[in-house]
Order: structure tokens, then C-alpha cells, then sequence
């Protein structure tokens, strides 16, 4: 039986998300990948569309109306179909397309798309007279920490991702670009490369679909020495809650010509409180972009027992402080090359419980990279000499961990997963890192970040802490150690059935376990699922949680009738505050008891 030809991934040049046309056959074979092992099929839904609490049905449906004769009817859309998850490359805008709770929890009721800032006032002071709440995206592929969805059903998304998608500027001579919020890696990306600027890269993560400016805003990160990519901005223009626009550093200075080289501007830098916040939202934003060094190489080796991790955090430390270690240091777990096959958990091992490590050790005596338990990814800047004395200074220290082996890049097939890496770390955008999803069948995942000092002691304890949710969950899960420049990431994604209710709720409580013990320990997470926010944010409660009143503060001011974005990193408005909305522990719902009446004084 021949199978279904599925339809082609849109790509740049037909849709604002789409792929890059050299990246299509990559697309498709992912694409078919994930279909295989798909088993989900979409639901009907009832009662719909969903309303948000505190709005009466029949004022929404007047209130939508109002927005369309405002907006233009094709840039309102009620959310009255059946959800489709889509994939990476077409992505949901309404929910959750790797949903942890039941489909219907975190929905959108509509989702509105402005085409400039203008139009995004108008959805803000429209919100506020109806009193609906609002959700920002910019491309909703913020998979593995929810997605598009809304933390409050029944919100209103503003996709800014589909009209507002133009590069402003890039200057090739100060080495900035200006970009709206539906920039993604891959549309910059191109658009360096048509103009010709062979002396400009610029940094991405591990896919190139997402937003440059949604991933900045939630402290993502990349693989160049310009990783970092918040510490690389320089001027956004946010409109406020109550619908006013501002423009930070230098771009509160009419005519200025240096919004984008120097990010402070006079008096406070307010930038911060516009990341990982619900009290603005950006339409703008500015980054620096990196220089071509002159070259690069690549390189791999691998670690032979679990405790190697102990010795080798103690050697990178030094190296990665120093910039010999150039970029962002990339420690993973090597049962993660079995899953980038992009062949299910199945294929290998058909038992339950922990995969074992002697199953993995065995397939891998088969790879090219050898039997190993975790592999170093890195790349080295700069003219050949220099690049040199580097990989000369890199190859002395790694070789100290008894057993360490570097892997020669001749020796590895051109598809293999290292040159995806190898792209990534050179700032081109790939594709390949989806494949470890399809590790169960309709794969999905969560990820547990914590930040930790980059110590031995503090790998090991936050590894050992891991295996204990790894073998208690059922679920299996792959490890990246990533060191930014001083500090630790851990970043765990636990992989489940998003279709199989058991396991999205094992991995759900594996999370909220792994939070509650890594802060015992002294370790935060970065960045979480929108449903961990509220236990994440209470750990960090020094003081009595006056960080948390703070944050309170500001919102209730610049947002003072709780319309945007309630409940987006814990940070709850008044209007919903004390009512049942904060989640601590695992539930049928995230809704909670309705909301407060604003005040006739807030109402704008």
C-alpha cells in the first residue's frame, strides 16, 4: 500500500512561519517522522467558544464584533473548531499543541491579528473597556513550556507574529537589525544571506522557527559567542496595558541614530521589566549582531562513565570563564543520540520503566560516536592559529577524564547530527533537533531549568536528583548540561504521550517534584511551563516574597484592570489575585473562582 503523501511545509516565501525553502526536504522528512508514530486524532468540542470568566457570553460576542469592525473581520477569528496540534513548523495559535492537561484547559476564545503598533493599542484599549483578558505570542513555538496557550482560558491571543513580521533594518555596518516580533531565526537568517553580508552572523537556538524577539524576552539562548541573546538587545518599543506606547534607551530620544548600539539610554534601565513579564508588550526590539569571526571548527568528544560529569564541569569551568571554550558548553546525555534517529523508544526497547543503560551502551557500540554516557558539543572562533591553541588547550584538558575519547568530524557521515550542530553553532538555523520528540508516540515534552554555580558537586547532585523522577515517572528523559558563561543550566525534558492522560500527569508531577527538591538545594529554575509558573515564582521567596510584592506592584499600576496576560510567570493582577487561580500542585483545571469587578476609577 503506498503511503499518504502528506501536503507540503509552507515556506518563508509563502507564509511569515514557514521554513526556509533549503530546509524543505528536512521539513517533509521530519514532518513524515512525527506522522508515523501519531496516533492522536483531533476531538469534537462542545459549549463553544470558550468564554472567559467575569465576561457574560453575549457581551463578548458584541465585544468581538466591535474589535472586527476595528480590525477588519479577516484579523478576528473565533476559536470554534476542532484543535489541531500541528507540528513545529505549523504550530497551533490557540492552545497547547504539546498540551500536559486536558486538550480543553488552556484554549484560547479568540485570536486577533494587528498589523502595527497602532492596531495593537487599539486591541489593548478595546480589552480594557470589555474587561477580556489578552495573550501575547509572537510565533507560539514556546513548546515545552506551553506553547501559544493562554494561562487564563478563554483569553484573547494577539498573534503579532502573522502581520508583524518585517526586519526594520539591519545594519551591516554597526551590525544591528531592528525586527518586529514574527522574525524568526530562519526569516533573518535569509534575509542576511540575500543581501550578501558574508561579514554578519547571527546567533540562533537549537531551531530556527521561533521568534528573535519572543526568544530574547524569555532569556533564550544560543550557541556563538553572542548566545546570550537578552544581554544582546538594544531598544524595544512596548505598548502598555493601558494602551501607550513607549520606547526604551535610546529610542526615547527623537531622531536619535543610536537605539540600537546602546541599549541604556538616561536614568533607569526599564528594559528588564518587560521580559518574562506580563506588563508589556513589545513590538518592537533591537539586537546586536556578531561578526564573522574569520572561521570556525567544530568538534565532539565523548565521557565514558556517569561520574565523568563530576570532572568534567570542574575543567570546563575555567575554560568556558577564560572564553577559551568559546560558546555556550553543551554536555548531553547520550541516550538523546539514540532518540535524534527519530525512531521511537520502540525500536530499541520495548520495556518499562528507566531505559537501561547497558541497552544504551549497546546500541552505541554501534554509532559512530562509540559506547559513551555523555558527549561535549563545541565550536572554536577565529583564524586558524587561533582556533589551534585553543583546540590544543581543549584536547589537553578533556583527555585529563580517564576514558575521554575525541570523536574526528571526518569520520562521520554527512547526516550526521553533529553537523546540525555544527550549523547551529556557525549561526545557521536547522531543523534537526526535533527528532528526539518522536521518542514516544505523539511526542510531546516539559522541561525541568534549572541555573545552578558550574561545580561538580552541584552536576552531580542536580543529575543524581533527576534519576530519581527519571526511574519513579515511567518516562524516560534526555539531559543537556549547558554553561552559559559562570553559571549552570540543567535543562530536562521529560518525554510522554501527550494523548496518554497517565503519562502527561507523571510527567507533570516529575516536574513540580524536581522544582520543590532543586529548591531545597538552593537551585531556580530560569524558565518554566506557563502551569509551573506559581510554584516556580513562590521559590523565590526570600524576604517574604518581597520580589513577588513587588512585581505585584508594578502590575497593578501599569496594568490596573489585569487585562494582559493574568497569571504569565505568577505575576497575578488584583482583579484575580487570592481567588483560586494560583496552581501548586497537579488539577483537573487551571481555572480558578471567577474575578474581582474592576473599579469604575481603572475602567479607561
Amino acid at each position: 500500500m503506498a503511503s499518504k503523501r502528506l501536503p507540503l511545509t509552507p515556506t518563508l516565501d509563502q507564509k511569515h512561519n514557514g521554513v526556509p525553502a533549503r530546509l524543505l526536504g528536512k521539513a517533509q522528512r521530519a514532518k513524515s517522522l512525527i506522522q508515523t508514530v501519531a496516533t492522536k486524532v483531533p476531538r469534537a468540542r462542545q459549549r463553544l467558544p470558550v468564554i472567559p470568566q467575569g465576561v457574560e457570553r453575549a457581551q463578548f460576542f458584541r465585544a468581538i464584533d466591535e474589535l472586527s469592525t476595528e480590525l477588519g473581520s479577516a484579523h478576528v477569528e473565533i476559536n470554534d473548531k476542532p484543535l489541531n496540534d500541528g507540528w513545529y513548523m505549523e504550530p497551533p495559535n490557540t492552545h497547547d499543541g504539546m498540551a500536559i492537561t486536558d486538550d480543553e484547559d488552556l484554549v484560547a476564545s479568540a485570536v486577533v491579528y494587528p498589523g502595527n503598533t497602532e492596531d495593537v493599542q487599539k486591541i489593548v484599549i478595546w480589552a480594557n473597556k470589555h474587561l477580556i483578558p489578552l495573550h501575547p505570542i509572537s510565533m507560539g513555538r514556546n513548546f515545552g513550556y506551553g506553547g501559544a496557550a493562554p494561562r487564563v482560558r478563554g483569553a484573547v491571543v494577539i498573534d503579532l507574529g502573522k502581520r508583524m513580521n518585517k526586519i526594520m533594518n539591519i545594519d551591516p555596518d554597526d551590525l544591528t537589525c531592528l525586527v518586529e516580533p514574527g522574525v524568526s531565526y530562519y526569516a533573518l537568517y535569509e534575509e542576511v544571506q540575500r543581501l550578501g553580508y558574508s561579514h554578519l552572523w547571527i546567533d540562533v537556538p537549537d531551531l530556527g522557527g521561533g521568534s528573535v524577539v519572543g526568544n530574547a524576552l524569555d532569556h533564550g539562548v544560543g550557541y556563538t559567542p553572542y548566545g546570550d541573546h537578552w544581554s544582546m538587545h538594544s531598544g524595544m518599543e512596548v505598548v502598555l496595558p493601558t494602551g501607550e506606547v513607549v520606547r526604551t534607551g535610546m529610542g526615547a530620544l527623537p531622531g536619535n541614530n543610536t537605539w540600537q548600539v546602546f541599549p541604556y539610554g538616561y536614568g533607569p534601565f526599564v528594559d528588564g521589566i518587560f521580559s518574562q513579564s506580563n506588563f508589556g508588550i513589545v513590538t518592537k526590539m533591537g539586537f546586536g549582531l556578531m561578526p564573522n569571526p574569520g572561521g570556525h571548527e567544530s568538534f565532539l568528544y565523548t565521557f565514558q562513565k556517569e561520574e565523568d560529569l563530576d570532572q568534567l564541569v570542574e575543567i570546563v569551568r575555567p575554560l568556558r570563564i577564560a572564553m577559551i571554550l568559546d560558546n555556550a558548553a553543551n554536555i548531553r546525555h547520550a541516550l538523546q543520540v539514540l532518540a535524534l534517529s527519530g525512531k521511537p523508544r520502540t525500536a530499541f526497547y520495548e520495556g518499562e520503566g528507566m531505559f537501561p543503560t547497558d541497552k544504551m551502551k549497546s546500541y552505541l557500540k554501534e554509532h559512530p560516536y562509540g559506547e559513551c554516557t555523555w558527549l561535549y558539543f563545541g565550536t572554536c572562533y577565529g583564524p586558524k592559529e587561533v582556533r589551534q591553541l585553543k583546540l590544543d588547550t581543549i584536547h589537553r584538558e578533556f583527555m585529563k577524564v580517564p576514558g575521554a575519547r575525541r570523536i574526528d568530524p571526518a569520520t562521520l557521515p554527512p547526516n550526521d547530527y553533529f553537523w546540525s550542530r555544527d550549523k547551529i553553532s556557525a549561526g545557521e538555523p536547522d531543523l534537526e533537533e526535533l527528532a528526539w520528540v518522536n521518542w514516544q508516540p505523539n511526542g510531546a515534552h516539559v522541561a525541568f531549568s534549572p541555573v545552578a554555580p558550574t561545580r561538580g558537586v552541584d552536576a552531580m547532585r542536580l543529575w543524581e536528583m533527576a534519576k530519581v523522577q527519571w526511574d519513579a515517572s515511567g518516562l524516560d528523559f534526555f539531559f543537556d548540561f549547558i554553561v552559559g558563561l559562570r553559571e549552570l543550566h540543567l535543562v530536562v525534558e521529560a518525554v510522554y504521550d501527550r494523548d496518554d492522560p497517565k503519562q502527561r500527569d507523571a510527567a507533570l508531577t516529575a516536574m513540580r517534584w524536581l522544582i520543590s527538591e532543586a529548591a531545597k538545594h538552593g537551585y531556580g529554575e530560569y524558565r518554566t511551563h506557563l502551569l509551573l509558573s506559581d510554584q516556580v515564582a513562590s521559590t523565590y521567596s526570600w524576604n517574604d516574597n518581597a520580589l513577588m510584592h513587588l512585581n505585584e506592584r508594578i502590575k497593578d499600576c501599569l496594568d490596573p484592570n489585569g487585562i494582559l496576560a493574568p497569571g504569565r510567570n505568577g505575576i497575578w493582577p488584583a482583579r484575580y489575585r487570592g481567588r483560586g487561580w494560583e496552581l501548586y500542585t497537579n488539577r483537573e483545571s487551571s481555572e480558578g473562582n471567577g474575578v474581582a469587578p474592576a473599579a469604575a476609577s481603572t475602567k479607561l
